[in-house]
């Protein structure tokens, strides 16, 4: 510390002024009490107060007044905040003026003189008066300045549904607080003994069926859920009728922090997105996920969103080893740390390289001989595969393909692609290639069922010692490039036997996933973070979604139930308007939506539709043990013919053809790529859009 710094004095705080002046101000205070108690007890007349009394009074009154100070600061009573003074202030209070008034009465009886009693019970009244009043009377103040800064200022109108201890807590946060420039214009609760009556003159306007009534009456802007004890059901409910209204939107976590008395606006917390969806969270049976997964062999491709999460839910079931694949050096070394982190016994591997790669799967495949295999290395972003279409088909359908290949070439007992709902009549090359994906793996189970391996095409752009013992037998390759009068030879039946040997081929279809890679939730954090502007493509554009866990909890599910050749379809709820998703996550900000934080409807992007499919209407739907896990019905198609069709597209996808979305169009009869073209059904409503859904789904 510098001399300067030594040399300065220390300047009192506030506070620590207030504190002296009420020190003085108590010290006077019960030197008055106690001489207008002889002055009541003689009939108000200074004259008739004996003159042994008056005596007394004066030897002990300076000595007395100093006790009680010392007896104050010891009780607290001048380091409490005076602004928030309640119940507890009060009982110190009555307890330091009880506590000197008895000290004093008994020095005075055994050491001084005897005073009348009424010296000493007017004497402790008016103590208590004086001393209780100046502190209270300083509370008040400040809140009649308070309401006339109020009054004279902006605030922002807040609803209050909840008017249990948790709302009337936040109630009077809001009103003590400076910082919130806050007022609360009513209440909302379910108890219709409190409709129509008042806390604190603000009126318990009704039941959550008068939310909507009671934001336009008295123009809302805000609205607290403070109702901790509710259900999950009944707070969503709330919640979904509060989202209908808005209003930025606030929820309290939970009740325990009622029981804490940590409840306050400060302990309020956005509302999570994933209460929005409208359904009970996704609950798995993971014992089925247990016994499935528990010492086996698994290898999952792709640790992105999907991927990562897959690799966490595998970890937590103790598989005999773990091999995770990857393209991308940063998410595997992210995921491996964690997961090396959490399960330190985890016989854990991270592979770098690609799907394309033939000899790196057949390495790892030949190395590691997985049991099961999660195949979620994809290309998904649609925009841009519109623009580069030949990677996409390299990526998704040729690695695809080879990876599927390995695995039935060394006997892994189960394959699961993850799919998406964009397969399901695709406008853009992204959604395409996934149908092809999934054509891919019902054709692999049909020859892994038929045991006929030699007439899979090889699709590898170079040849080596892995492949030199099939390359003389390729007899498929050659029948479908010089032959094509000769693919019948090679027509494959399925062998439905469901103890048969060989690998189970299966798929897995879903929507959109919260908080994935691909999402459009870290876009809109990070526009909002930016200041805005926020970006949707359409007013009306609608989209499924689930969770991250719950998707891939419902996965592993999912890949217990294969038989082969399955494509499993997950029930994601209702569909969610991407707008109204976008306004929530601004408000949940703490923002306004088109004011705060504008936005933009950009229009539909290259290959865009407006509502994505769970399936096409010739599947049909079959039902599994989980409701939420549907079987689509396959569509027939002509095997042979589609590998002849594969080899071609592979080679034109190596080549960088310019042909490659026609040929794809030819290959998939569902494909109709729209380009820069807007998708149709703009005119089609979300309700009809859901009833049509609805029809697909039962047909």
């Amino acid at each position: 510390m510098s001399n300067k710094n030594i040399g300065q004095k220390r300047k009192l705080e506030h506070w620590e002024l207030v504190t002296l002046l009420l020190m003085v101000y108590d010290f006077l205070a019960i030197g008055l009490s106690y001489f207008a108690a002889l002055w009541v007890r003689f009939d108000c007349r200074y004259n008739s107060i004996q003159k042994e009394f008056l005596n007394a009074y004066y030897r002990t009154i300076v000595i007395y007044a100093v006790f009680c100070v010392v007896v104050f600061w010891f009780l607290r009573l001048y380091k409490s905040i005076w602004r928030f003074a309640s119940y507890a202030e009060l009982l110190r209070i009555i307890l330091a003026t009880a506590i000197t008034g008895v000290v004093y009465m008994i020095a005075m009886f055994e050491f001084v003189y005897r005073m009348p009693i009424s010296y000493f019970v007017f004497g402790i009244v008016f103590q208590f008066c004086l001393t209780l009043g100046i502190r209270f009377a300083y509370r008040f103040i400040l809140l009649l300045r308070g309401r006339r800064r109020e009054e004279a200022g902006y605030k922002k109108r807040v609803m209050l549904v909840g008017a249990g201890a948790a709302g009337q807590m936040i109630f009077r946060d809001i009103k003590q607080s400076k910082e919130t420039n806050e007022k609360v214009y009513c209440f909302i609760d379910d108890n219709s003994n409190k409709w129509g009556r008042y806390i604190d003159d603000v009126p318990v306007f009704g039941g959550r069926e008068n939310i909507m009534e009671a934001v336009a009456k008295f123009g809302i802007e805000k609205i607290y859920v403070a109702i901790p004890s509710a259900d999950a059901k009944e707070r969503r409910e709330i919640l979904r009728i509060c989202n209908e209204t808005q209003c930025e939107l606030l929820n309290l976590p939970g009740m325990y922090q009622l029981y804490r008395g940590e409840v306050s606006v400060s302990k309020m917390k956005p509302v999570q997105i994933e209460e929005l969806l409208g359904r009970d969270p996704i609950k798995t049976n993971m014992n089925e996920v247990f016994q499935y997964i528990t010492g086996k062999v698994v290898l999952v491709t792709g640790v992105g969103s999907i991927g990562s999460e897959l690799a966490r839910q595998i970890a937590a079931h103790n598989p005999k080893h773990l091999i995770l694949f990857d393209i991308y050096e940063n998410n595997a070394y992210d995921i491996q740390q964690e997961l090396r982190k959490k399960y330190p016994n985890l016989n854990l591997d991270t592979i770098i390289g690609s799907v394309r790669d033939s000899r790196k799967i057949f390495q790892v495949f030949e190395k590691y001989q997985p049991e099961i295999v999660y195949h979620a290395a994809a290309h998904k972003h649609v925009p841009l595969m519109e623009t580069s279409p030949n990677g996409s088909i390299k990526n998704n359908v040729i690695g695809t393909y080879k990876t599927a290949y390995a695995a039935l070439k060394h006997g892994a007992s189960r394959f699961i692609l993850i799919s998406t709902d964009k397969a399901v009549n695709p406008t853009n090359i992204m959604g395409a290639s996934k149908r092809l994906c999934e054509m891919v793996i019902q054709s692999m189970d049909v020859v892994s069922k038929a045991g006929r391996m030699e007439v899979l095409p090889l699709l590898h752009a170079h040849m080596d010692k892995y492949f030199e013992d099939q390359i003389p037998g390729d007899r498929t390759a050659a029948v479908m490039k010089s032959r094509p009068e000769e693919r019948s030879s090679v027509h494959i039946e399925s062998v439905k036997n469901k103890d048969r040997q060989g690998t189970q081929f299966v798929a897995v279809r879903f929507g959109n996933v919260l908080g994935s890679n691909g999402s459009v939730i870290p876009l809109f954090k990070k526009q909002i973070e930016a200041g805005g502007p926020v970006t949707v493509t359409h007013p009306d554009i609608v989209r499924y979604f689930m969770t991250i866990s719950e998707a891939v909890s419902l996965v592993l599910q999912a890949g217990t139930y294969a038989w082969g050749g399955e494509i499993f379809v997950l029930d994601m709820g209702e569909p969610v308007k991407i707008d109204s998703l976008a306004r929530n996550l601004i408000k949940l900000s703490g923002y306004e939506p088109d004011v705060e934080i504008p936005i933009v409807y950009s229009g539909l992007r290259p290959g865009e539709k407006l509502y994505e499919e769970k399936l096409m209407a010739e599947e049909g739907m079959k039902k599994t043990d989980n409701d939420l896990i549907h079987i689509g019905k396959p569509i027939p198609f002509d095997i042979s013919k589609f590998l002849g069709q594969l080899t071609e597209l592979a080679q034109a996808s190596y080549e960088n053809s310019p042909h490659i979305v026609e040929m794809v169009e030819e290959i998939v009869p569902t494909f109709h790529p729209v380009g820069n073209k807007p998708t149709g059904n703009e005119n089609m409503s979300v309700e009809e859009f859901q009833r049509e859904i609805h029809e697909t789904e039962h047909r």
